[in-house]
């Protein structure tokens, strides 16, 4: 049964609980919490063999490589010698060698060789390394203690067609993004010239459900069209995607909004067409025809209308308006929004639901109370929210 929120049922924030949501760095109550779940961190196909790279994730620093062998790994940003970047390093087969001095780590973590020590002491300098898988086009990390959970699977993501991933990061709280995402009304003012041409058309009733997986919410707009979108517990936005181009199925979706630090996060994002022989062949050759860079990123063409030199609607590349538009609303809220001085209504039931459980959630873990077992979902799709 769905929950109803009257306004003057909706909880005032007081005191500093609010902010704990958003403080994601090592030892934060958020930042353990998220440390509980894999995350991607990377776009495989954005690292290629034998190569590394500097990433920040969940606020750390961090160097990612793949092996000689394709094998991806983690381990930490510096070398325990003299603390050089090692992503500037050499990768030989799956090890990595410092650059400055030499110094060699094995994906453990633990150090191989000291070429400059006449009585070397590798056997006692050992730096942090990480679980990490590739799925779904996707480099995925483990960052909490103890083993790893295993990695979940989303089998509506592996049918046949064409899979395709993306990434993007902005200047404010991942915490932006994901009440964003329990937003439907937002889809009407922000996003209207766009949904208008898909059906999404009309100022939706909102409602909102706890589940053993995450929250479920649904919008029934005027037209009596319902659309139905999956957060999985804690960051996950599973939900259908509107086709890029006329006559394409709405794709399978699925974005992890992840923190990069307090006031940045990317989000991962796969999209899976259904569509195979002649169509996706026709398909891919259409997007890559328009898979040109846009003249302004949209990251440039948003802030241009946080500083008022433009107006989204005056931005006439369809490629960009729909990151435009997002990036105005999620970053002109502030990049850590001050939720004190908020007045929430019945249409804001799911972002409700979203930070009371979160509150919830990091007030069991600060008294070392137990947390909810969230399930891996099943049996339960989206959907478009196209009246039939």
């Amino acid at each position: 049964m769905a929950a109803t929120v009257e306004p003057t049922a909706v909880p005032v924030d007081s005191g500093p609980a609010w902010q704990d949501v958003y403080r994601i760095g090592p030892g934060t109550l958020a930042g353990r919490y998220l440390r509980r779940w894999w995350h991607p961190v990377y776009l495989a196909r954005e690292l290629p063999a034998g190569r590394a790279k500097p990433i920040r994730i969940l606020g750390e620093d961090l160097t990612l490589y793949r092996g000689e062998d394709g094998t991806p790994h983690l381990v930490a940003f510096r070398c325990a010698h003299r603390g050089t970047q090692l992503s500037t390093g050499w990768v030989e087969g799956n090890d990595i060698r410092c650059f400055y001095h030499g110094w060699k780590y094995g994906p453990d973590g633990q150090c191989i060789e000291q070429p400059a020590e006449p009585e070397p002491f590798c056997q006692r300098i050992r730096i942090d390394s990480y679980p990490v898988r590739e799925y779904l086009g996707l480099i995925f990390a483990y960052l909490g203690e103890g083993p790893a959970p295993q990695l979940p699977r989303y089998p509506d993501l592996e049918d046949e067609g064409i899979l395709r991933t993306t990434v993007y990061t902005w200047p404010c709280s991942y915490f932006n993004s994901l009440e964003n995402g329990h937003d439907h009304v937002h889809i009407a003012f922000v996003h209207r010239d766009l949904r208008a041409e898909l059906g999404l058309v009309g100022v939706p009733r909102v409602d909102a459900e706890e589940t053993d997986w995450g929250i479920l919410h649904t919008a029934v707009r005027p037209d009596g069209g319902k659309r139905v979108i999956l957060n999985f517990w804690p960051n996950m936005n599973r939900r259908k995607s509107g086709p890029p181009f006329p006559d394409v199925p709405w794709s399978e979706a699925m974005a992890w909004r992840v923190p990069v630090d307090d006031t940045h996060f990317s989000s991962f994002g796969v999209f899976l067409v259904h569509l195979t022989g002649e169509r996706a062949k026709e398909y891919s050759e259409a997007q890559r025809a328009a898979r040109t860079e846009p003249g302004v990123p949209a990251t440039v063409a948003g802030e241009a209308v946080l500083r008022g030199e433009q107006r989204v609607w005056d931005v006439e590349d369809l490629r960009i308006l729909n990151g435009v538009q997002d990036y105005t609303a999620q970053v002109g809220s502030g990049v850590i929004p001050d939720r004190n001085a908020w007045h929430l209504g019945r249409s804001d039931v799911a972002v409700v639901m979203l930070r009371n459980i979160w509150y919830r959630e990091l007030k069991a873990l600060s008294e070392g109370q137990p947390l909810k077992e969230w399930k891996h979902p099943h049996g339960i799709a989206p959907t478009t929210g196209l009246a039939e």
